[in-house]
């Protein structure tokens, strides 16, 4: 029976991993359509969310078959039930990235940003591209130094987010009315990439030692905002 679980498990860490390579991918696309006005970066974004979410179909339908017929205990039974809520994470984390390519989609040609908002929006691109290479690799290695690293960056994005509403607000902005608003509603979807990757950071920290980080004060991990 061990045997048939760990062969279970590891093709859901392999749909796991995956999922986060996928994901890490349309972070940096959408990135590339923001910031670039690639339309068709953009839509590859787009296109590319449907397999994000059929793997987190995948993984919560492996997880659940392994529960039922595994009835794992202690440290399996955290390992699947930390799977499930990883798969969540990352498929939360694909349509975010789907929602700024989809801004960046609607403008074209123009870009959804005003001159004066681009090297921002260039620093928090910076920070979600090293963000998820860090996921990627913190996930692979189940590595619990670079997942803790992740969440003690996530103060430099915050930071970053709150400057995109001093600029919205300030007597230098440029822009128009609908780039007021995607100005707002694009800062707050980097700003949720960057929370879900502390989440998803998290439950590695979780699965590699029992101890919840979460219970640190702390933002709430699993924020209502998509």
């Amino acid at each position: 029976m061990r045997v048939i679980f760990n062969e279970e498990m590891k093709a859901v860490a392999d749909d796991l991993d995956r999922m986060a390579q996928d994901v890490r991918k349309a972070i940096n696309e959408a990135g590339e359509a923001l910031l670039k006005t690639d339309v068709e970066a953009a839509q590859a974004v787009i296109d590319g969310d449907v397999e994000i979410d059929a793997l987190e179909s995948s993984v919560i339908d492996q997880c659940v078959k392994l529960l039922a017929k595994q009835t794992p205990v202690a440290t399996d039974l955290r390992i699947v039930v930390s799977t499930l809520r990883l798969a969540s994470t990352f498929e939360r984390m694909g349509d975010l990235a789907r929602h700024i390519a989809e801004t960046a989609r609607r403008s074209y040609p123009e870009s959804p940003l005003p001159d004066n908002a681009k090297e921002l929006f260039a620093q928090m691109q910076e920070f979600l591209d090293e963000t998820a290479d860090n996921v990627v690799a913190m996930l692979a290695d189940r590595d619990a130094k670079i997942a803790d690293r992740v969440i003690r960056n996530d103060d430099k994005l915050d930071n970053l987010h709150h400057k995109t509403f001093e600029l919205a607000l300030g007597e230098n902005w440029n822009g128009n009315n609908q780039q007021l608003i995607d100005v707002v509603l694009l800062g707050r979807f980097m700003e949720r990439i960057g929370d879900h990757a502390v989440s998803a950071a998290r439950r590695v920290v979780f699965i590699t030692s029992g101890f919840d980080p979460s219970k640190e004060p702390s933002r709430d991990e699993d924020g209502a905002v998509e």
